[in-house]
């Protein structure tokens, strides 16, 4: 992909260029914690947008997307904000840049990316993260921590493209780091890496291939009602609400408010039982609580769909050690953690039995935890 895109790149500018790149995401467990000030448990994976780029020495930023065979054209003022969606993911970066007073200067780039759209691995934070991190690097010395970067992707979402998130996305992208996964406290935004190579078992994603649209959708409607209830309760953020808490509100909320809250607590305890255990080496109750947060997600947090229920059930019924819906919801993938031994017969069967019933195939992803925003070397 480096060289495909350094060619294109040289044919549609006529001069060199600098390589960099940013991973996708997978979360392991610890789903819609993270705007609720609680822990996730991400990691970097081996799918990547990656973006040759070079100074131009004008005010204008030219953009080239190879995946979608288009151009923009932008200035770096608030006024100059482009009209494509897939544009204004870079224009948000640079403005967030500037806004916390970095440097950024016109620069000519050519992207593309193998992390699938659609499926939860956050191809949007790979992509503001390897341009926050190209532009520390070519303008600002590397002199913007990273916890920064990691915010100027978040506040891209926020400010440019309509997607109230979490910091857990950027986060990963940005701190990733190869055959390691991060339990990140995302109120106090400190991290911990934990060794992620599991002996005999797999780490597979099977994207159901509906497709999820989070700007104007029901995920910002979730964040809504987990803080009417923090309201309710008198703290900040669900991080701090218990069972006995939300007992005695009960009739104070809402019951979809209440459903919300449930699945928020119990999943911010499920992240802390999975460090316990993987650290003890005990991957069945790691998926047990991947089963337990699936379950949350379909019904009280209600952002699972039909198929993705479906492949949850076809797991169980393969003997699936851990299988869950994967991402902010309404489509994509389940991750599935599957032991070697049953892993052909699970991939096999989930084909057979999800083509029978829609149609199509799912799209097996097989996916290497690995390292973050990066410059490509040869």
């Amino acid at each position: 992909m480096k060289e495909k895109i350094q060619e294109n790149f040289n044919q549609r500018f006529g001069t060199d260029s600098v390589v960099y790149a940013s991973a996708g995401r997978i979360n392991l467990i610890g789903e819609h914690t993270d705007y609720n000030g609680g822990f996730v448990f991400p990691g970097a994976i081996d799918k990547y947008i990656m973006a040759a780029i070079n100074i131009n020495g004008t005010d204008k930023v030219r953009v080239y997307s190879m995946d979608m065979d288009a151009y923009c054209e932008f200035g770096l003022n608030e006024e100059d904000a482009p009209q494509e969606q897939w544009a204004r993911y870079i224009f948000g970066v640079c403005r967030e840049t500037i806004k916390r007073g970095g440097t950024v200067k016109g620069f000519d780039t050519v992207f593309a990316g193998n992390v699938p759209l659609g499926a939860g691995l956050s191809s949007s934070a790979a992509l503001e993260s390897c341009f926050a991190f190209a532009l520390n690097d070519m303008f600002n010395d590397n002199k913007i921590d990273k916890f920064e970067l990691a915010k100027i992707g978040q506040s891209t979402e926020h400010n440019y493209c309509g997607v109230n998130c979490g910091i857990m996305d950027q986060f990963a992208s940005v701190f990733g780091k190869k055959d390691c996964l991060m339990r990140l406290d995302c109120r106090s935004l400190e991290h911990e890496y934990f060794p992620f190579h599991p002996e005999g078992y797999k780490l597979v994603l099977l994207n159901s291939k509906v497709k999820h649209e989070l700007v104007d959708s029901p995920y910002n409607k979730r964040r809504a009602s987990c803080e009417n209830v923090a309201a309710i309760l008198g703290v900040e953020t669900l991080r701090d609400a218990t069972y006995t808490m939300l007992a005695d509100i009960r009739d104070k909320i809402s019951d979809e408010d209440y459903r919300r809250a449930r699945f928020v607590i119990g999943e911010k305890q499920r992240v802390l039982d999975v460090c316990d255990a993987l650290e003890r080496g005990d991957y069945e109750t790691v998926g047990r609580c991947m089963f337990e947060t699936h379950d949350g997600l379909s019904r009280d947090y209600e952002v699972s769909c039909e198929e993705l229920d479906y492949l949850n059930d076809v797991a169980r019924e393969c003997g699936v050690t851990g299988s869950r819906i994967m991402g902010g919801g309404f489509g994509g993938c389940t991750i599935n953690l599957v032991k070697e031994d049953c892993y052909d017969n699970f991939i096999a069967t989930a084909k057979e039995k999800f083509n029978a019933k829609y149609g199509h195939e799912p799209e097996v992803i097989n996916v290497i935890i690995s390292d973050g925003a990066h410059k490509v070397v040869d």
